[in-house]
C-alpha cells in the first residue's frame, strides 16, 4: 500500500494528561491519520511511502496552537517596549500601523509563519489587518489559521470604517469558504474602539454564519473604568448587555474579571485566550485562569503579537503561564503541565470547531510535531509532559506536519525562502 508519509518515532502523546506510546509509526494519508502502529510490530515493506522520516529520539505530539496574534506585527517587534497599553497602542502603535501596505503585511506575516513553524505552531488565530493578503500567505506556507479583520469604528490603512470592514468580513467568507485550513472570524477589536451599534452588528453577523467572534475583553484596569464610566457595567457585563457573548465568542485577555463576569462567562459558553507574557509585559496583569476553569470556562493560550510579547514561541508562553499562577497564588498544584498543554491543543480545537484538532489518533487531522528529546536540557526524560511545559523549547521542534504536509524537515523551513525572507526584513530595517 502506497502511503504519503510514514514517520517512525521513539514516543508519541495522542493528547495532553493520556499515556505516553513508545516506538511508534504513524502512516499519514490524504491530510490525516490513517493509522498509528507499533514500529516493532511494523511488518517489513508492508507500506510503501513517498516520504519516511526515522526519529529514534523524537516524540510525537499535536501541534501547537497559538489562539491569539496579530501575524504581521513582527514588523514591530521591540519598537515601543517597556510601556502601558494605552501609550503602546494609541502613542506609538496606531501611527505606525496607519503605514501599512498589503506588501508589508505579507512579509511580516511570512516572518510570523516562519517563526511559528520553528517553534512548533500549526494552527493560530489573527486578528489584524489586510486579512485576506493574510490568507494568502497562509494558503501558500501550509499552516492552519482562523483570521479576522480587525473592525473598529475609526479608519485603518484597509477601511475607512468598521461597517466596511464588516462587509470586507463577508466577502473573505465568501471568497475562502470550502478551504481546508483557513476560516475567517468576525473580529471587533475592542469593547471601547467600537460603538455598541458596530459590536451588536457584527455579534449578528457571526451568529447568522455560524462563525467566531472575536474581541479583546477586559485587557485592563484602564478600559475597565473607561466602559463602566460609560455603561455602569464592567466591559463583561457590557457585552453581555448588549447581546455580545455566546458559545461562539473568543474574549481575549480577560485579565481584569469579577466573579460575575466569570460566572457570566461560564454560564454563555465564552471561550477565553489567555496571553500570559503579553499581559505581564504590559503591566496589564494576570487572567484568573484557575477561577475560570473551576467554572470550567475553555482556556486556550496565545502569545498576542510580537510587538507586545516579543516573540510567538508557544512553548515559552506555556513555561510562563505554568509558573506565574503558581506563584501567585501561593499553590505549586495549580495549573499543572497537562492542563497548560491543554490550553495549548485540546482546549482551542474545542472551541474552534475542527474535530479532531488537538490529538493524535486514526482518523485525525495529520497536525502534529517531533520534538527532540535528545537535548542536554531535556535529559534525562523522566516525564515527557513535565518537561514539554517546564524545559523544552520552541528551538527543539524537529519537524512539523500541517494536513500531512511537512511545512518543516529537521528543522529545515520547506514551504518558505526564510534566507530571502530575513534579507527583506533585514533590510527593511536598515
Amino acid at each position: 500500500m502506497r502511503i504519503d508519509l510514514i514517520v517512525k518515532a521513539a514516543a508519541l502523546l495522542s493528547a495532553p494528561g493520556e499515556a505516553i506510546d513508545h516506538d511508534v509509526t504513524l502512516l499519514i494519508q490524504n491530510g490525516r491519520i490513517l493509522d498509528i502502529l507499533s514500529s516493532s510490530a511494523l511488518t517489513e515493506n508492508a507500506f510503501q511511502a513517498t516520504r519516511i522520516i526515522e526519529r529514534p529520539h523524537g516524540l510525537v505530539m499535536p501541534g501547537l496552537i497559538n489562539a491569539h496574534t496579530h501575524a504581521p506585527m513582527t514588523l514591530f517587534r521591540g519598537l515601543a517596549d517597556d510601556l502601558p497599553l494605552s501609550t503602546w497602542l494609541e502613542d506609538h502603535i496606531f501611527p505606525r500601523e496607519a503605514h501599512l501596505t498589503p506588501d508589508l503585511i505579507e512579509l511580516g506575516t511570512e516572518l510570523a509563519c516562519a517563526e511559528m513553524i520553528r517553534s512548533g505552531t500549526t494552527s493560530f488565530v489573527d486578528m489584524y489587518l489586510f486579512e485576506d493578503t493574510i490568507a494568502s500567505v497562509v494558503d501558500r506556507v501550509g499552516m492552519r489559521a482562523w483570521l479576522g479583520e480587525g473592525i473598529f469604528d475609526f479608519s485603518t490603512p484597509a477601511f475607512q470604517n468598521g461597517h466596511e470592514a464588516l462587509k470586507e468580513t463577508d466577502r473573505l467568507m465568501k471568497k475562502w469558504q470550502g478551504h481546508d485550513r483557513i476560516s475567517i472570524t468576525v473580529d471587533p477589536h475592542t469593547p471601547y474602539t467600537c460603538q455598541a451599534e458596530l459590536l451588536q452588528k457584527s455579534a449578528a453577523f457571526a451568529r447568522e454564519n455560524g462563525c467566531l467572534f472575536v474581541i479583546h475583553v477586559a485587557e485592563t484596569a484602564w478600559e475597565d473604568r473607561v466602559i463602566r464610566q460609560k455603561t455602569g457595567l464592567s466591559s463583561v457585563g457590557y457585552l453581555d448587555s448588549i447581546g455580545c457573548l455566546a458559545d461562539n465568542t473568543i474574549a481575549v485577555h480577560s485579565v481584569v474579571l469579577s466573579d460575575e463576569d466569570i460566572e457570566l462567562y461560564a454560564s454563555r459558553g465564552v471561550t477565553v485566550v489567555h496571553c500570559p507574557e503579553s499581559n505581564l509585559k504590559l503591566a496589564s496583569g494576570i487572567s484568573p485562569v484557575p477561577n475560570l476553569l473551576a467554572k470550567c470556562v475553555n482556556v486556550c493560550l496565545g502569545t498576542d503579537g510580537a510587538a507586545s510579547n516579543n516573540d510567538l514561541d508557544m512553548f515559552g508562553e506555556m513555561a510562563t503561564c505554568a509558573r506565574i499562577h503558581k506563584g501567585i497564588s501561593n499553590n505549586p498544584t495549580v495549573l499543572p503541565a497537562h492542563t497548560v498543554l491543554e490550553m495549548a491543543t485540546v482546549s482551542p480545537s474545542k472551541a474552534l470547531g475542527l474535530n479532531g484538532l488537538g490529538r493524535l489518533e486514526s482518523g485525525c487531522a495529520a497536525d502534529f510535531i517531533v520534538v527532540d528529546f535528545r537535548k542536554p536540557h531535556l535529559m534525562p526524560c523522566t516525564n515527557y509532559m513535565s518537561h514539554l511545559v517546564y524545559a523544552a523549547k520552541g528551538s527543539d521542534v524537529q519537524d512539523v506536519v500541517v494536513a500531512g504536509r511537512l511545512l518543516m524537515e529537521d528543522r529545515k523551513l520547506l514551504t518558505i525562502d526564510e534566507e530571502a525572507c530575513l534579507e527583506k526584513i533585514a533590510s527593511l530595517a536598515g
